[in-house]
C-alpha cells in the first residue's frame, strides 16, 4: 500500500506543470553552455584574411545554426515524439565533441568546428518545444523555457569569462565550459524523458498537435500569409536586436563606460527573464484564445514601445546598467510572446493540423538568416562608429516599424479570423463575441 501511495504520488509530480517546466528549462538553460561561452572571449589578437577571428566564429556559429532552422522547419514538424530524447542527445554530444576539435584543430581552420557546432544544437530548442505544447499551461511553460535562453546566455558568458580568468585559453575555454554543463545536461534530459503526452483535457482545451505532412505545412502557411508574413519580420526585428545585444555584450557594456565583470552579464538577464516571463505568464488566465492571441500582441507591441523609450532615455542620463535592462526587456517582450503565446494561441483559436515546432523554425530561419545579413553589411560597410552606436540607430529603425507591423498585425488577424468564426469548431476557451 506505501508502495503503491508513493508510485502515485510520483506519477503525479512527474504530470504536473512544475516537473515540465524545470525539465525544459534546465535542458535549454545548459545546451547554451556548449553554445555561448566563446563570446566571452574577444580573440582581439586574432586576424584572418583581413577578417576579424571573433567575427568569423560568430558567422561560422550562426550559418550553422541558420542550416539547422530551415532544415527543422521539416524535422522538427515531422518527429515522432518517441525520437525527441535520442535526437537531443546525439545532438548535444556532438556538439561538445566539435567544441573538443575546436581546441584542437588550429585556428583558423577550427571556425568549421564551431559551425558544425551550430549545426547540431539549432533543433534543440524545437525537440524540447514538442513536450510543451499544446497544454492548457503551454504559455507558462513556454515562458519559462524562452526565460532560460534569456538568463542562460549571461551565465554562459560568466562561465566563460571565469574560465579565462582561472587561465584556460580562448581555445579550449569552450570545451571546458561545455565539459561544466555536462552532468545536469544529461539529468534535465531525463527529467524530459518521463513527461507524458498531453492529456485529454488538454487536447480538448488547445486541439491535438499532430506531426505535419508537407502539404499541411503549405497549406496552413498560404492561408494565413499576410498575417504570418508580418510576425515573422517582427521576430526577424527582435532576434536581430537580440543577437547583436547578446554577441557584443562585451563591447556593448563597454561602449557605455560600465566596469565589466561576469556577474554583469547574469545580473541584468536574471531581471529581464523574471518580468518577461512574469509578464507573459498572464496568458494562462485568458481562456478566450482569441483575446489570449490580442493580448500577445500588445505584448510585442508594448515590448518596442520600451525599446524606443529606453533609447530616448539613454541620451537623457539614463544609466547604463539600467539602460541594458530595459532594452533587454523591450527586445525579449516580443521575443518571447511570439515563442510562448503567438502561435500556440492562433492554432488553440484555428483548430487547424499545426505545431509551434513549425512555425518556430520558420520564424528563427529567417531571424538567423537577417542576423548573418546584418553581420556581413556591417562588417563590410567601413565605418568609424563604435558597435553600440551602430546598435542604437537600429533599435531606433526597427522600433519604429516593429510598432506599426504588429498594429497591421492586429488589423489582418481581427478581419481573418472573424471570418473565419463560422467555420471553426466551438472550442473551450474561443467565444465568438471576443473578437
Amino acid at each position: 500500500m506505501h508502495q503503491r501511495n508513493f508510485s502515485v504520488r510520483l506519477q503525479k509530480i512527474i504530470s504536473s506543470p512544475a516537473w515540465a517546466l524545470v525539465a525544459a528549462f534546465g535542458t535549454y538553460f545548459c545546451m547554451y553552455g556548449f553554445r555561448k561561452p566563446y563570446t566571452a572571449a574577444t580573440y582581439a589578437d586574432a586576424m584572418f584574411w583581413g577578417i576579424n577571428y571573433k567575427f568569423l566564429l560568430i558567422i561560422a556559429q550562426t550559418i550553422g545554426y541558420v542550416i539547422a532552422k530551415w532544415l527543422g522547419i521539416k524535422i522538427i514538424s515531422e518527429i515522432k515524439p518517441h525520437q525527441r530524447i535520442r535526437a537531443i542527445l546525439s545532438f548535444i554530444c556532438f556538439a561538445e565533441l566539435m567544441l573538443l576539435l575546436f581546441g584542437i584543430v588550429p585556428r583558423p581552420w577550427n571556425i568549421i568546428c564551431l559551425l558544425l557546432n551550430g549545426l547540431s544544437l539549432g533543433v534543440i530548442f524545437g525537440l524540447v518545444l514538442g513536450f510543451l505544447e499544446g497544454r492548457k499551461h503551454t504559455e507558462f511553460l513556454i515562458a519559462g523555457l524562452c526565460a532560460s535562453f534569456i538568463v542562460s546566455d549571461g551565465v554562459s558568458k560568466s562561465v566563460g569569462t571565469m574560465l579565462l580568468g582561472y587561465g584556460v585559453t580562448e581555445s579550449w575555454m569552450p570545451f571546458f565550459a561545455g565539459l561544466l554543463f555536462a552532468v545536469p545536461t544529461l539529468v534535465f534530459i531525463g527529467m524530459l524523458s518521463f513527461i507524458p503526452l498531453p492529456s485529454a483535457d488538454d487536447i480538448a482545451a488547445r486541439s491535438a498537435r499532430e506531426p505535419m505532412c508537407s502539404k499541411d505545412r503549405r497549406d496552413f502557411f498560404i492561408k494565413y500569409a499576410p498575417g504570418l508574413i508580418g510576425i515573422i519580420t517582427v521576430y526577424l526585428f527582435v532576434t536581430l536586436l537580440r543577437s547583436v545585444r547578446a554577441d557584443f555584450a562585451p563591447e556593448l557594456w563597454t561602449g557605455l563606460g560600465f566596469h565589466q565583470t561576469p556577474v554583469t552579464f547574469t545580473q541584468s538577464e536574471l531581471l529581464v527573464s523574471f518580468a518577461v516571463i512574469v509578464i507573459t505568464s498572464f496568458a494562462v488566465f485568458i481562456h478566450n484564445h482569441y483575446k489570449a492571441f490580442r493580448f500577445s500582441l500588445f505584448i510585442s507591441l508594448a515590448g518596442f514601445v520600451i525599446l524606443l523609450t529606453a533609447i530616448w532615455g539613454l541620451s537623457h542620463g539614463l544609466g547604463a546598467f539600467r539602460f541594458m535592462v530595459l532594452l533587454g526587456l523591450g527586445v525579449y517582450m516580443p521575443y518571447v510572446a511570439i515563442h510562448s503565446i503567438v502561435f500556440e494561441r492562433l492554432i488553440a483559436v484555428t483548430k487547424e493540423r499545426a505545431n509551434v515546432g513549425f512555425l518556430m523554425y520558420i520564424v528563427d530561419s529567417v531571424g538567423y538568416t537577417g542576423y548573418i545579413m546584418l553581420m556581413f553589411l556591417r562588417y563590410f560597410t567601413p565605418s568609424a562608429d563604435s558597435i553600440l552606436f551602430i546598435f542604437v540607430k537600429i533599435c531606433i529603425a526597427l522600433g519604429i516599424a516593429g510598432v506599426l507591423i504588429i498594429l497591421f498585425c492586429h488589423w489582418y488577424f481581427k478581419i481573418k479570423l472573424k471570418s473565419n468564426e463560422q467555420q471553426i469548431a466551438p472550442v473551450p476557451g474561443w467565444q465568438g463575441g471576443g473578437i
